[in-house]
């Protein structure tokens, strides 16, 4: 007869303690997970990628319900124990679920710590901990302009970075003289200032909070030396504490945290504590892998057929590599000098690249590196394995700066050592499912092995193995579309293309798809290839499009919708704006606001109006939900500037109405700037354009989001018609051979700058097929007005109350 288990959270510290479990022994519990959160399981490392808009809740879910649902694990969402009586062995949740159990395990968390500061409880106080505060600061930026984010450690730099990209003027308060002083030293933390400075962030460091100002919602806050600042949000993240509460009122023992022993049981009989909530040998870890490596010693002792607690934890080395606002940090160890210890530096002001070992006793005890972390394996390995290195010169301890050809430190790494320390995953064991199961692709890792799961940072060390265990080139192996199948973009474009393959079920079943609808990633991508190989023959599929280009509007995190009219290069008219207004006010749209891209949004749309509303507009659709040409943004140019040089209005209205409804891989935005000083912003767009004494720039690859990146100058030329002409081969170019999903600025960087211009400037001949295949493209696109307005069926969606991702 199965053992009764119940793990209270539903975070990634207790999921993986089940997932190991599962490992162990498949059929030995009855499980049974509470959750507070109304959530399945999701990687809350990733929830800055959320913010910062490079990624969907979605994507960051670890355990969709499926997976619960083919293990046999009752899931419990939104429904948090309040009660457990370890004499009874029995638990029960705020909805009144009880559940007996043999065996118990709190992975209760954290909770954001809130400075206790008169004010902290004002509407625009918050912290930055889980999926609603992603989506509160997401909401309160389309709102308001100003955020100071009170606490320079890595969270709450990654929330700064989030809001600059939701276009927010960002403050960041700190303690300290030194960003991020658990990771970094000061020279490190100089460094990463003066990068985030360069992105836009403003810091006050050395400051104390005394108070935060305004009345109901937050309009200020004041500082202990009498300075201020003004602000609409703040975002508190200044640490976290133990989420303890619920454990003290069961009768367990606490400390800081939830005491265990070296076999993660508690003080009651039992029970278990992993995670953050769980306090081991006076240390409560906030960093993923010791929480997964303490899973990993319970799970095996839970699942033990001795009787016995013969696994043990013992502590952890503290470390971590991560990357912030594009900057690469690892830090390990004792990397903060002492009396006894002396350090290895190197400092590359050209590069921006800091590197420091520290050293007692000929043994490594800790490491920094900033801007380059190739050497972080190894020397991890140096730190945990007490190496001595007596004799072992300068060169042998930073070899990627000895001048000699890198080698991937894969090659030196003993199969016991760690290639995914999130998860656990040794070299070892990566390397005999590569050879055992035939696998060629970093995603195949991953889904075999869990490695790379969590915060990615092990994604090129799993590729150098593919590479040196089978001799796979992952640089020119690009990886399979989705689960579905194992074949890769390129490859189902090719197979469309010979085959002649003509919608994406036929798709799907022709090329063996594992499942018969395919899932959210494929289906849009074969969509997508299917117009673009044939635009003439091949029809749309709406149902392979997300709710948003069905419904030519963005979805809201409440179910309504933002419609976006378009305007184009930004300019509007009385008639226009006539129209907006009494829209708004017939169907009371809660909010209007004009956007970075020169437009005027109207938030808050019921899914039902949009018919409606996009009929009384008369407005064609912004595009503000597609994969297509968002918005070109202008300056008002040489008809009213001084300083303007050209006619930037007139140069952006033209690319508009020529692009504006042509499918591409991913979002395309285009700027127009009618003199170098470049008040569209024409450096950080898909397209940018530049106007300059007798002629035009055009810059490519630009992209203002997280990856932030400076277009590349692509040419000068003298008239509009080679700009039009020059961007229309290249984005076709871009359509025939990019990924779907994948933006213009890693294009460009994948397939190279010099090979971009051999194609579109250098060769006549292919630049002429180019520009003629965009035409054919350009005379199949349709006007989102018309299917909004004339298409039954999808009005007849617009009436259900359920909103599906894809039909």
């Amino acid at each position: 007869m199965k053992q009764k288990l119940v793990l209270i959270g539903n975070g990634m510290a207790g999921i993986r303690t089940i997932e190991e479990i599962l490992k162990n022994d498949a059929n030995r519990f009855d499980i049974t997970v509470f959750g507070e959160e109304p959530h399945p399981n999701y990687n809350r490392i990733m929830l800055s990628s959320v913010l910062q808009g490079d990624s969907t809740v979605d994507d960051i879910v670890l355990n969709e319900y499926q997976w619960y649902e083919e293990n046999n694990i009752e899931l419990l969402v939104g429904d948090p124990v309040t009660n457990v009586d370890t004499e009874r062995q029995i638990v029960k949740s705020k909805n009144g679920v009880e559940r007996s159990y043999d065996k118990l395990i709190f992975a209760t968390g954290s909770d954001a710590y809130m400075l206790p500061l008169p004010g902290a409880d004002k509407e625009g106080v918050i912290a930055f901990r889980n999926i609603k505060d992603c989506e509160t600061m997401i909401e309160t930026s389309k709102r308001y302009k100003s955020a100071v984010v009170i606490g320079g450690g890595l969270l709450g730099l990654e929330a700064a970075r989030g809001l600059l990209n939701l276009n927010m003027k960002v403050d960041v308060v700190h303690i300290s003289n030194v960003l991020m002083e658990r990771q970094l030293d000061e020279q490190g933390g100089k460094m990463l200032q003066e990068e985030l400075e360069k992105q836009g962030m403003k810091f006050h460091l050395n400051k104390n909070t005394k108070k935060i100002t305004g009345r109901k919602r937050v309009q200020g806050i004041e500082f202990n030396d009498g300075s201020s600042l003004e602000t609409d949000l703040v975002v508190m993240a200044v640490g976290i504490k133990p989420n303890v509460a619920l454990a003290q009122d069961a009768g367990l023992t606490t400390e800081r945290a939830i005491v265990v022993d070296d076999y993660m049981h508690t003080s009651a009989p039992n029970v278990y504590a992993v995670g953050e909530c769980a306090q081991h040998r006076g240390i409560a870890y906030g960093l993923v892998a010791p929480l997964y490596e303490q899973g990993k010693v319970l799970a095996a002792n839970l699942c033990s057929d001795k009787g016995t607690l013969e696994h043990s934890y013992e502590g952890s080395v503290v470390y971590t590599k991560l990357k912030v606002s594009g900057v690469d940090v690892f830090s390990a160890g004792q990397f903060q000098d002492g009396k006894d210890t002396k350090a290895i530096r190197i400092h590359d002001e050209f590069e921006n690249i800091y590197k420091k070992v520290v050293i007692r006793d000929n043994k490594i005890i800790g490491a920094l590196l900033f801007g380059d972390t190739s050497d972080s394996t190894r020397l991890l390995s140096m730190i945990k394995n007490d190496e001595d290195i007596s004799g072992m010169s300068k060169a042998a301890l930073l070899p990627s700066e000895s001048g000699e050809a890198k080698v991937s430190p894969v090659v030196a790494m003993a199969d016991e050592d760690n290639i995914c320390d999130c998860n656990g995953v040794t070299k070892g064991a990566i390397c005999s499912a590569i050879t055992e199961q035939g696998l060629t692709s970093v995603e195949e890792v991953k889904q075999c092995m869990t490695a790379g799961r969590s915060c990615g940072g092990c994604k090129p060390l799993i590729a150098d193995l593919l590479s040196v265990t089978a001799g796979v080139d992952i640089g020119n192996t690009p990886e399979p579309m989705c689960s579905c199948t194992t074949l890769t973009h390129e490859e189902v474009v090719a197979e469309i293309r010979e085959l002649g393959l003509t919608y994406p079920r036929e798709v799907m079943n022709v090329l063996g798809w594992e499942s018969d609808e395919g899932c959210s990633k494929c289906r849009p991508a074969i969509n997508y290839y299917l117009k673009m190989v044939d635009p003439i023959k091949n029809e749309d599929d709406p149902t392979s499009r997300f709710i948003n280009e069905r419904a030519h509007a963005n979805i809201n995190h409440n179910g309504t919708f933002t419609v976006v009219p378009r305007m184009y290069g930004g300019v509007t008219n009385a008639d226009q704006l006539r129209k907006i207004a009494d829209v708004a006010e017939k169907y009371s749209v809660p909010l209007l606001k004009v956007t970075g891209g020169q437009r005027i949004d109207l938030f808050g749309v019921e899914k039902e109006d949009l018919p409606n509303v996009w009929s009384d507009l008369g407005m064609r659709s912004g595009s503000a939900y597609a994969k297509a040409l968002r918005t070109v943004k202008t300056c008002v140019g040489e008809s009213f500037c001084r300083f303007g040089t050209q006619d930037s209005i007139g140069l952006g209205i033209e690319l508009e109405k020529k692009f504006e409804y042509i499918n591409t891989p991913h979002k395309v935005k285009m700027a127009v700037s009618a003199c170098p000083r470049n008040c569209a912003e024409s450096g950080i767009k898909d397209f940018g354009v530049v106007g300059v004494d007798g002629g035009w720039e055009l810059y490519v690859g630009g992209n203002g989001g997280v990856d932030l990146r400076g277009g590349d100058l692509f040419c000068k030329v003298k008239t509009k018609e080679e700009i039009i002409d020059t961007i229309s081969a290249f984005m076709q170019y871009y359509r025939e051979n990019a990924r779907y999903l994948e933006r213009t600025s890693h294009f460009v960087e994948r397939v190279g700058l010099d090979h971009m211009k051999q194609v579109v400037l250098e060769d006549e001949a292919g630049r002429q097929g180019l520009i003629e295949r965009m035409e054919v493209a350009l005379s199949t696109g349709k006007d989102p007005w018309k299917e909004i307005v004339e298409n039954e069926e999808l009005q007849q969606e617009f009436k259900k109350k359920k909103v599906e991702v894809l039909s």
